[in-house]
């Protein structure tokens, strides 16, 4: 499986590639699922990775104020830094074969969500922003009960970490409805920061 790959050269969004095999990833015990982990339907989502034309989504979603209001700088984004975060999410998927997908609903991609690697954090990082219009519907929750099934049994990481600014209750409701138990303050960016942890139950 090779979902997202842009090859050797320079991609669209100027990111220069060099390909990478998967054993120069981080040591995890992967196996890989290429429906799974490619493309995946819930109830009312459709998951698929990032791509270079999902841009303009990532600048609408991350320059929105209500998105970035619990950060310590509440600045939205600008164009030039979503197209960092994008180019940043295409390298992890070409690294490692797994990432952020891009979450459609009806055909239109409201959000984006995924499974990544964090320096300094033992597992899998889970991520998870909607655009405004789709809060409140349970949406978040039913990708992240999902995603965290396949961090666990596909992946096979020894844990799931959510990382949720303390005056963030919504992400911390979603963290906690899942099945994440808080771990203990953390710092993070320089500023203070909730660390909830989800653990394999493997014999």
């Amino acid at each position: 499986m090779a979902p997202c790959r842009a090859g050797p050269g320079r991609s669209q969004l100027g990111m220069s590639w060099t390909p990478f095999s998967r054993t120069q990833a981080p040591a995890l015990p992967i196996r890989y699922d290429g429906t799974r982990l490619a493309a995946r339907l819930t109830e009312r989502l459709r998951w698929r990775p990032q791509r270079e034309s999902d841009l303009p989504a990532v600048v609408t979603i991350f320059s929105h104020p209500a998105v970035v209001a619990h950060r310590p700088d509440p600045s939205p984004e600008t164009a030039g830094e979503c197209r960092q975060r994008l180019v940043k999410d295409l390298d992890h998927w070409q690294r490692h074969g797994f990432g952020r997908w891009a979450l459609e609903r009806n055909g239109h991609v409201i959000g984006f969500g995924g499974l990544t690697y964090r320096d300094g954090f033992a597992g899998l990082n889970l991520s998870y922003h909607l655009h405004p219009d789709h809060w409140g519907q349970g949406l978040a929750s039913e990708f992240a009960a999902a995603a965290v099934e396949i961090a666990l049994n596909d992946l096979l990481a020894p844990q799931v970490i959510g990382i949720a600014r303390p005056v963030n209750l919504a992400s911390r409701r979603v963290l906690a409805k899942v099945g994440f138990i808080f771990a203990r303050p953390i710092t993070y960016g320089g500023h203070p920061g909730l660390l909830h942890v989800k653990r394999a139950e493997r014999s």
